[in-house]
């Protein structure tokens, strides 16, 4: 999945819960009457409700709620840019000016979803790291 996809719908599911709603709302809707103007009324049903949903999970808190609805949005903008390289364009912009900006400083300084594969042969080790790491050694 295009990196932009997935931390534009991890942004997207964060940004639900902002005083900025209003605005991401308009934006994405906007992107989807530009590009897939059949569909654009039920995205926007769809956001409306889905943001109800993201604010009982976050007063509830329902992680896991957010995580499957993250993931839920990525497949949709994923399926949106996927035949149309405007709209992943388009998408990048909206992501770097709307979405990022909407989100709390702690939101926007932590990456969206991480992705890591690593191979160790014989004897190697290997050490992914998608947060902080801490080593803690006793004697």
């Amino acid at each position: 999945m295009d990196p932009v996809v997935m931390a534009a719908g991890t942004a997207l599911v964060g940004a639900m819960a902002t005083d900025a709603w209003q605005q991401v709302r308009a934006g994405l809707t906007g992107l989807w009457r530009r590009r897939r103007p059949d569909e654009a009324p039920l995205v926007e049903a769809e956001l409306d409700e889905m943001r109800e949903v993201v604010l009982t999970a976050r007063g509830s808190g329902d992680t896991a709620t957010e995580q499957a609805l993250t993931g839920v949005w990525q497949l949709r903008l994923q399926q949106l840019v996927a035949a149309d390289s405007a709209a992943a364009e388009a998408l990048r912009h909206l992501h770097e000016n709307l979405l990022v900006p909407a989100l709390d400083a702690n939101a926007q300084d932590r990456p969206g979803t991480v992705v890591m594969k690593a191979t160790a042969n014989d004897s190697a080790q290997v050490n992914q790291v998608g947060g902080n790491q801490f080593n803690i050694r006793t004697s």
